[in-house]
């Protein structure tokens, strides 16, 4: 499956470099109520396990624990691009508090004044994103399914849910569902917190 999507996404940026706007829009559409397809089937597989939502009344604030190792593990790596890298502490930290959803989190950098910062973010969860769809399967496969959630950060309740849903199990894509929820919700808080805070 990973050399499927790494195969569909060369080719897609191959295609793409020949598009005119209309066909890029056009392509966005579909592609968007395509994602909708996937969620809405990855959805029904979810649902029609019943035991999965007893395991997981079962597991309680333990769920909690696969986004608060994102959010901590993103702020590590803010820290890191800060001592190695040429960019503000400030920065640093609200550009990976994006945790892949990179048209908000982007477009609050730009307007807190940083052009520069909002471009980095851009560019910084969208290839998240990207690494995120080619790893879940390695991850999934040679470490563990929780493992498996971490790299998709806020896009494991959308885009990365049906990857998430096809290398692992039931259990672990609801968990994951559960995850990119809060991580979106934690979004727009977190990254103008993390870029006035240390200004």
């Amino acid at each position: 499956m990973t050399y499927l999507i790494i195969i569909a996404l060369t080719l897609g940026m191959f295609f793409g470099h020949f598009m005119n706007d209309f066909t890029l829009n056009l392509f966005s559409s579909i592609s968007m109520y395509g994602l909708f397809l996937l969620v809405f089937c990855a959805g029904i597989d979810i649902g029609y396990s019943k035991e999965v939502f007893k395991d997981l009344k079962s597991m309680g604030f333990k769920i909690l624990l696969v986004p608060f190792s994102t959010v901590l593990g993103s702020f590590i790596s803010g820290i890191v691009c800060f001592l190695i890298l040429d960019i503000a502490l400030n920065e640093a930290l609200a550009i990976s508090s994006g945790y892949g959803w990179y048209s908000l989190s982007a477009v609050l950098i730009t307007n807190m004044g940083s052009p520069k910062a909002g471009a980095i973010s851009f560019l910084s969860n969208i290839m998240r994103e990207v690494f995120a769809i080619i790893l879940i399967p390695i991850l999934a496969k040679y470490l563990n399914h929780i493992t498996a959630i971490a790299p998709a950060g806020a896009t494991s309740m959308d885009s990365t849910l049906p990857v998430i849903s096809k290398s692992t199990d039931k259990k672990t894509s609801v968990i994951a569902f559960i995850n990119g929820a809060l991580l979106s919700a934690l979004v727009p808080i977190i990254v103008p917190f993390f870029y006035n805070i240390f200004k």
